[in-house]
């Protein structure tokens, strides 16, 4: 009996010791440091890296044959949810960090996801104290006011992961109103049937609200149309990014086979030319004439005026609390609680980051075996511009707004209502399965981002088939 107090010594002193040496290599950074090199020491501490990147630095025992499978599976699911380089890379040059992955780090620090028990049970130093975790929501909140000022929005919503839209661009008005006209013409295609216009309806949400848009010779593409709305916020264009901006954007279709059918822009060029009139107008805003230039650059300046501010959610977020309902302010808050608003993210609540379809889930083994729809090209989305594995089947995440007009969703335009979309998304992409009333609440939550063009809020012409 004598050396069961001795047993309890050297327990409280081991105990003690632990603790010593985990506050020791669970330091939170200096208050001192500004917010990017807080924010970078956390993450290089918690040995984010170490799953977030396509170079991991394993740890030896990554090779033992009990850690080997599970630590690869870790690897393999965190590269391709997020890759961390580029936020490293932003924080250590101290230029901005883009909004999708501050918001993925805040939400992930914030319901204590990351980093993994399995991780930082080895990796003491990797643990989030709650000292940590007040100094990256401080840093987080730092960043976004110093390079997302959310100017429009009330004081309480200033640091919110998306942001009201603006009420306009800036934009040239002689330019938008040619390229208004030459948005509608459908002497841009070979055999003068299909316009812009024609696969992005203005009275329709900016889309055609079909499966697959119908080009020449009733010809169909493989990929859903997105949105002409608020385009011109898009980090990139098309699904797979192919397009740097709204201009080049506007050179693609023309010249594909199955959308406009054209051979080159100056068969284009040819017949709005027989126009003269329509010449007359235009070298009086370009005097150097027709050319996949100065036409595409109408286009673009056009759609810069497509920009759809003042939904009802907006309106919330600037400070007019009776803007939503209650039912929507409840689906604001499970929008966040299930990460929505991370991919989701910025002014145009998506458009800024290219995303896994499936990312807790396999999204085509379950649509084969459901609809019978084997892959196309149109799924290999970014892959098909990089040739880089990871990017296979990675999309440019569509904005959200306006998102109750423009049925039917995703990229292959499979899903045809909101509430389905939204509940496979927390299936897919989130791996978790959401009631049936939280559905309801998000859905009227997404209603609320109906916006406004021209002042008039948008409608659809179109009746949505069930």
């Amino acid at each position: 009996m004598k050396r069961l107090p001795k047993l309890l010594l050297g327990l409280v002193v081991l105990v003690a010791v632990l603790a010593v040496a985990y506050r020791a290599v669970n330091k939170a950074p200096s208050a001192d440091l500004p917010a990017n090199e807080q924010l970078l020491q956390v993450l290089a501490d918690g040995g984010c890296a170490s799953c977030h990147s396509a170079n991991p630095e394993l740890p030896f025992y990554a090779s033992l044959p009990v850690a080997r499978s599970m630590i690869a599976k870790h690897v393999a699911d965190g590269y391709a949810v997020f890759d961390i380089a580029p936020i490293m890379e932003a924080l250590r040059n101290g230029t901005a960090p883009d909004e999708v992955s501050l918001a993925k780090v805040e939400r992930s620090i914030a319901d204590g996801s990351m980093p993994m028990m399995e991780y930082y049970l080895v990796h003491w130093g990797s643990s989030i104290t709650e000292a940590k975790e007040t100094a990256v929501m401080a840093a987080v909140k730092d960043l976004r006011a110093t390079f997302y000022p959310n100017e429009l929005a009330a004081a309480e919503f200033a640091n919110e992961p998306v942001r009201p839209l603006p009420d306009k661009v800036a934009y040239d008005e002689q330019k938008a109103a040619l390229g208004n006209l030459l948005y509608h013409d459908t002497r841009i295609s070979a055999d003068g049937t299909v316009s812009c216009a024609t696969c992005h309806g203005l009275p329709t949400g900016g889309v055609d609200n079909l499966q697959y848009s119908e080009g020449i010779g009733g010809q169909f593409g493989g990929v859903n149309a997105p949105t002409v709305y608020n385009a011109y916020f898009n980090f990139a264009q098309f699904w797979d990014g192919r397009a740097a901006d709204l201009a080049e954007q506007a050179a693609g279709p023309p010249l594909n086979p199955v959308e406009m059918g054209d051979q080159t822009f100056d068969d284009i060029v040819a017949r709005l030319s027989e126009d003269k009139d329509f010449v007359s107008a235009f070298i009086a805003v370009y005097p150097e004439g027709l050319s996949e230039a100065t036409i595409t650059n109408a286009i673009a300046e056009f759609e810069k005026t497509l920009v759809t501010p003042n939904s009802a959610f907006d309106r919330y977020l600037k400070g007019d609390k009776e803007a939503m309902n209650a039912e929507q302010v409840e689906g604001y808050e499970l929008f966040k609680e299930y990460n929505c608003a991370t991919c989701h993210a910025g002014v145009n609540m998506g458009g800024l980051t290219y995303e896994l379809m499936g990312q807790r889930a396999n999204y085509f083994e379950d649509r084969e075996f459901t609809q019978k729809s084997g892959l196309t090209d149109g799924d290999n989305g970014r892959w098909a511009q990089t040739g880089v594995e990871r990017d296979r089947y990675r999309f440019k995440t569509p904005t959200l707004r306006n998102v109750a007009l423009t049925w039917p969703y995703y990229h292959d335009g499979s899903v045809a209502t909101l509430d389905e979309a939204v509940s496979m998304m927390a299936k897919y992409q989130v791996g978790r399965t959401m009631k049936d009333a939280e559905v309801a609440k998000v859905v009227n939550y997404l209603n609320a981002l109906t916006g406004e063009y021209n002042g008039k809020i948008l409608t659809n012409t179109n009746v949505q088939k069930n």
